[in-house]
């Protein structure tokens, strides 16, 4: 499906794609990176993906990267990887609101980057990387949230993923996303 996915925060929600990918060989080359040295130790250790020591080194020559890492985090992240994206990746997010992730991205101008917000309605009351597991997704709603310039191949491409790892897609806008979210 890919030709090399990268993983960014790599607790629950990251860790079960990892796992999730691998099982479904999504990937001819799956990259991981956590801040944590310890959650990179056990996902070296236990999963079999590359596991980077530097994040922009990660994200190099990636068709697919995912922040899986919390809201708080991702403008860091974001300003730490903007140079190193490829032209035309899909940039995705597991995060659960969308507006504000969607202004810090314009901000950015990341004109040569499909943004395609993913907010996958799973999780279990567990947290860290040994919790995740690769049936995490299935039988589980995923809203995909895109801008109108956004080209529809590649909003396919990320519905396709999702549907690859058992989950049911739905497409709404940032702003309709986090108006049904907030009534949850």
């Amino acid at each position: 499906m890919f030709n090399k996915i990268t993983i960014i925060g790599c607790g629950l929600i990251g860790s079960s794609l990892l796992r999730a990918i691998n099982r479904k060989k999504l990937s001819t080359k799956i990259n991981a990176f956590d801040k944590s040295k310890e959650v990179g130790s056990f996902i070296k250790n236990n999963l079999s993906v590359n596991v980077c020591n530097d994040i922009n080194d990660s994200v190099k020559d990636s068709d697919l990267v995912i922040i899986s890492a919390p809201l708080s985090s991702y403008k860091e992240i974001l300003l730490s990887i903007k140079n190193d994206l490829k032209n035309n990746v899909i940039l995705t997010d597991t995060g659960s609101a969308k507006k504000e992730v969607n202004t810090i991205i314009s901000n950015l101008n990341l004109k040569h980057v499909n943004w395609i917000a993913s907010h996958p309605i799973a999780g279990t009351e567990f947290s860290g990387p040994e919790a995740g597991f690769a049936e995490l997704f299935e039988k589980r709603w995923c809203i995909l949230s895109a801008d109108k310039n956004i080209p529809k191949e590649e909003i396919q491409k990320l519905e396709k993923f999702w549907v690859s790892l058992g989950s049911k897609v739905k497409l709404m806008s940032f702003e309709h996303h986090d108006y049904v979210l907030s009534l949850t």
